[in-house]
């Protein structure tokens, strides 16, 4: 993971800049380089995954361009060998070397071209302008706003751009920005035409291309690691990898000392499939002591976000602390494709595949911003393969009837995909679906919520929270989230559209806690 900047203005005031950047140094701990364009500066935080040499550091330049890129552009080295041919030369193995001859060639219509997780900005120096990209999904993270002479200021992180600007924005997803306009260049939610692929043929391709998309994204010059949940996602994310490795890979799972539901099931996932693992355990102390840091490094007041990420956090705290690991497999995004519990009461197909779709298009504010930050600030990388563009896209165009919950079983897909293969053990394989934040035990959120409850009275709570217009606070535990988010991100509460909560207009979801704990069909998920 890596950090970029591009500050568009020529008239750049030098301490407050440096200061702003400085903020994200851990996610790229290994080297800096900030380089002044006359139109304005480029900046990059390096963390060395691909092409480990100096030759790799950005910014790239050629002929009076610049670029800086966060991101892991799959499949460049037969995009090199093409671009070889045209007469470009390179100097790095480094995978966003090619970025600029791309540009060169294509212009903005490179950006559909790639298949990548990125977040880039690029100066063109026969122009003059900046050029800025996002991919479909928004895995890698990209905010913008604008300086006091109107010029745009684009950064990995919101806590980037604190002083620089007055009001910060995220990047969308799927989208470039020129000449002072955002123009889409792929809406990975977008069905252009509904697939009717069988049953069979549907899983035989989300088994092919999930694997796949595993296989690219073990691809590093670092060490690579997995996180390991026990659930249905991230147990295939990991059963794909030992199958595709040689040496046994590494796993890692936590979870509160007295009730964590998926440690036991990660360890059985881990003998199944041989990995190296590794469990780690923490405390309501660590919880609480580490609520104020970790709403700051995520730069948001969703309750689900957050309560999710205490342990994503914490784990791989662990793992920087006493790993040489630099990259990370996660399982997110198959909840957004395949459907959640609450997904069970959408009321029609086309029902299910609107809310997926809205689900997709947000989820940069949500689960992808938890997995980057938990992740980059502890100086690792994030890569996600459900959230391969092929994968992604194949799944949303299926016939949203076939991925409803007929079977009396979520994600059936996805689990029939992988059912007869001996990749998992059908306990695993068929187990309920426990939310992350319950998983690594159910005493973490009670424990957050009791905190809050101290924290207010409840005339207090009421008048505390009416301060707030968009996204109030309505309960206390909200509350407390959101004035920590308010202390390091004040007035910027608009970077979040809104809570991520199930759908209210559903028959069963006008629930008050966004936990998949208090829905009616959670049944024996989380035991």
């Amino acid at each position: 993971m890596c950090s970029i900047i591009g500050y568009c203005d020529p008239c750049w005031e030098h301490e407050t800049f440096f200061e702003g950047f400085g903020r994200t140094k851990s996610r790229g701990p290994d080297d800096t380089r900030v380089i002044d364009t006359g139109r304005g500066v480029l900046g990059f935080h390096r963390l060395s995954i691909m092409g480990l040499h100096p030759e790799g550091m950005q910014p790239f330049t050629l002929d009076g361009c610049a670029c800086v890129c966060n991101g892991e552009i799959y499949g460049f080295e037969k995009v090199r060998e093409a671009l070889k041919q045209k007469g470009y030369a390179f100097e790095s193995d480094s995978d966003c070397e090619v970025l600029l001859p791309l540009y060169r060639e294509y212009g903005t219509g490179m950006f559909a071209m790639l298949d990548a997780e990125f977040a880039c900005v690029i100066y063109d120096g026969g122009t003059g302008e900046f050029i800025a990209a996002r991919d479909p999904i928004g895995i890698r993270p990209l905010y913008y706003g604008y300086s006091e002479s109107g010029a745009p200021v684009f950064a990995s992180e919101p806590k980037n751009l604190t002083g620089l600007v007055k009001k910060i924005f995220p990047f969308p997803p799927g989208h470039y920005y020129k000449n002072g306009a955002f123009v889409c260049y792929n809406d990975i939610a977008a069905v252009s035409e509904v697939c009717r692929d069988d049953l069979e043929t549907a899983c035989r391709n989300i088994r092919e291309k999930l694997t796949a998309g595993v296989k690219k994204r073990l691809v590093a010059d670092a060490r690579v690691g997995f996180l390991l949940s026990g659930g249905l996602d991230s147990s295939l994310v990991c059963a794909i990898a030992a199958k595709e490795s040689k040496e046994p890979i590494k796993t890692f799972a936590i979870g509160m000392e007295k009730d964590a539901i998926d440690l036991k099931y990660a360890r059985q996932v881990a003998d199944y499939i041989g990995s190296d693992h590794t469990e780690v355990f923490m405390t309501p102390a660590e919880v609480l002591a580490s609520l104020e840091e970790v709403i700051y490094a995520l730069g948001t007041y969703d309750i689900t976000t957050v309560r999710a990420s205490m342990g994503m956090y914490l784990v791989c705290k662990a793992i920087h602390e006493t790993t040489d690991i630099r990259v990370l497999l996660t399982g997110e995004i198959s909840d957004e494709l395949f459907g959640y519990k609450y997904t069970d009461f959408a009321p029609s197909a086309e029902a299910f595949q609107k809310e997926a779709q809205k689900r997709l298009r947000e989820l940069h504010m949500y689960d992808v911003l938890r997995a980057d930050r938990c992740i980059s600030v502890h100086s690792l990388e994030a890569r996600v393969p459900f959230g391969d563009l092929d994968f992604a896209k194949y799944v949303m165009a299926l016939d949203p009837e076939m991925k409803r919950n007929k079977y009396n079983k979520g994600k059936y897909l996805l689990r029939h995909a992988f059912e007869g293969t001996g990749i998992l053990p059908d306990s695993i394989l068929w187990r309920e679906k426990a939310a992350f934040s319950d998983a690594v035990g159910h005493s973490m959120v009670d424990d957050l919520k009791e905190y809050a409850e101290t924290r207010y009275s409840d005339d207090e709570f009421e008048r505390r929270r009416k301060q707030y217009a968009h996204a109030q606070p309505f309960t206390k535990e909200s509350l407390l989230y959101r004035e920590i988010f308010e202390k390091y991100y004040p007035g910027q509460a608009e970077m979040i559209v809104d809570f991520w909560m199930p759908n209210k207009e559903w028959e069963g979801c006008n629930v008050s806690d966004p936990s998949a704990r208090v829905l009616s069909n959670y049944g024996d998920s989380g035991k």
